[in-house]
């Protein structure tokens, strides 16, 4: 065995890593979990792998040991590779504060607030006294590359994955996701496409032949995505698709249910739907425990309740109506990059009013973050919305002010007799006033209403079993926690399944050549190629 496959992460003074770019021919095609198996699959191979994504667009996000901030995707992608994640392997993170502006957070800091057209629409360096993303998207590729290139010193191997599409023809000339990126850092790279959506052929090729001839040098191989049936009716499709392009394709995936992971882009859910990765077991107990989670605007790190999904009995949905929380056991405000906004749409809906005859009733109710900022009596805001004072829902004895600095944090602390981990993203600073019954976490118990800031504290799997008895004995509910749920382990399987997907339906061989080798040699063009001038 040669190059990584038997190199086990030496770290060699001077060497560097193989690399490879998944790209896919929309959003959604499947780029984050074919990123993730491949990085499961290298890892069970003991090759030393890494994920990495240039710039990445996401209100879901990770705070690493450093106090760094990233997509969820790509720690859910270190997961997978057996590595701490670290800001490396997602340098430029975009999140979304409306429809036309997001932070833009550099190297795991917040550096201010830019707009599409700015971050988009600008080229060349940054002026003297300009912040380090003033110059747009192409004054971030030499970052981006010393990113990825730090990483491939370090590593046997580094995945990359792609954004939207690499045909996106408009964007092309500041692209430092995905073309951009493998032509400055000599990557080959793997178009994936979802044939679940139809059309996975005319995709492909269309993908490519709206690539300039610079650009096409480097797609070495399609993957389909998602297929559902008999492989050997797609493989006349496949021979001819290598025919038309000269490009073999080199695993077709099957369509998986439930795999679990976090996506960094969209909602897992329809937002009046159950999540689906609900586990469908009976519960535990004699009775169900039903959940509802107000899908507010610009939410963000909605995966805080995906360990509430994973207990059997627990049927977590996303709602946008007060009469969907009548029958509702628990209610849980989540994170939003939007608080003052978030809170004029649970008044609008008449999700306010209900929210608080809940708390009147002594019926549960969750705030964690912005949902947690939402409860309080108080927010005084003139740095996410600039909207000034604004009231609160006035159910916990709470005033929140915004500061310009992001607290980022990995607290350790204990709730409920539990030790609880989890971490803090928010520039919202909490004052707890006179009044709660109890604190828990960095927030406070009022009754049956309770907030903190912390994410990810109900991953913690005793805390989260004592949580739910709380909220089963204040909702008259028999319903008992498993008392074997290990949401960790259950994490762990998801990410060897997807390990499994490359293993046993990609040409493993032929991801390795690419990985090690780079790009092939007599990849031929295929017309017409990208329209003048672009790239």
């Amino acid at each position: 065995m040669s190059g990584i496959r038997g190199k086990g992460g030496t770290g060699a003074p001077g060497a560097r890593g193989g690399g490879l770019l998944v790209a896919g021919t929309t959003s959604d095609a499947g780029k984050s979990v074919v990123t993730a198996g491949i990085c499961r699959w290298l890892a069970r191979k003991g090759v030393s792998v890494a994920p990495f994504k240039a710039q990445n667009m996401s209100l879901n996000s990770f705070v690493t040991r450093e106090g760094a901030e990233i997509g969820r995707a790509q720690a859910m992608q270190a997961a997978a590779a057996r590595v701490e994640p670290s800001a490396l392997m997602n340098p430029v993170l975009l999140k979304p504060g409306g429809d036309r502006s997001s932070q833009v957070v550099l190297l795991g800091k917040p550096v201010g607030e830019m707009s599409a057209r700015g971050y988009f629409g600008k080229s060349g360096a940054p002026s003297s006294g300009e912040s380090p993303y003033a110059g747009g998207r192409e004054a971030l590729l030499g970052t981006v590359t010393e990113c990825l290139e730090e990483l491939r010193r370090t590593h046997d191997a580094v995945i990359c994955e792609g954004a939207g599409s690499p045909a996106e023809i408009n964007l092309r000339r500041t692209d430092i996701v995905n073309l951009g990126l493998a032509r400055a850092a000599g990557l080959p790279v793997v178009v994936v496409g979802d044939i679940d959506r139809g059309g996975v052929f005319a995709s492909f090729f269309g993908t490519t032949a709206l690539l300039s001839a610079a650009d096409q040098r480097h797609v070495a191989a399609y993957l389909v995505n998602k297929f559902r049936g008999d492989v050997s009716l797609l493989e006349p499709g496949l021979e001819m698709l290598r025919d038309l392009t000269g490009r073999p394709t080199v695993g077709v995936l099957p369509f998986a249910h439930g795999l679990g992971i976090d996506e960094e882009d969209g909602l897992r859910v329809s937002l009046r739907g159950a999540v689906r990765e609900s586990v469908v077991a009976p519960p535990y107990g004699a009775d169900v425990l039903r959940v509802a989670v107000a899908a507010v605007p610009l939410m963000s790190n909605f995966t805080d309740v995906d360990a509430l999904a994973a207990e059997p009995g627990v049927i977590v949905r996303f709602v946008d109506r007060p009469e969907e929380l009548a029958d509702a056991d628990l209610v849980v405000l989540p994170g939003t990059r939007g608080t003052v906004r978030a809170l004029e749409w649970l008044r609008e809906r008449g999700l306010a009013e209900a929210i608080a005859r809940r708390a009147a009733e002594g019926r549960p109710v969750l705030g964690i973050c912005g949902g947690f900022q939402a409860l309080g009596e108080r927010i005084e805001d003139e740095v996410e919305s600039k909207a000034g004072t604004v009231a609160g829902l006035g159910l916990l004895p709470v005033r929140v002010r915004f500061a310009a600095e992001k607290t980022l944090a990995r607290p350790v602390g204990e709730a409920l007799g539990e030790r609880v981990a989890g971490y803090e993203i928010h520039h919202g600073v909490a004052e707890l006033l006179d009044g709660a019954d109890e604190p828990f976490l960095d927030g406070c118990r009022v009754g049956s209403v309770w907030g903190t800031h912390w994410h990810g504290s109900l991953e913690s799997d005793g805390f989260r079993r004592a949580f739910l008895r709380r909220v089963a004995d204040a909702a008259g509910r028999a319903f008992v926690p498993a008392p074997d749920t290990r949401f960790g382990e259950l994490r762990e399987e998801q990410l060897d399944r997807l390990g499994d997907l490359i293993e046993e339906h990609a040409d493993t061989d032929a991801l390795l050549r690419l990985i090690e080798e780079g790009v092939p040699d007599g990849l031929p063009f295929v017309p017409p190629g990208a329209p003048g001038g672009t790239a």
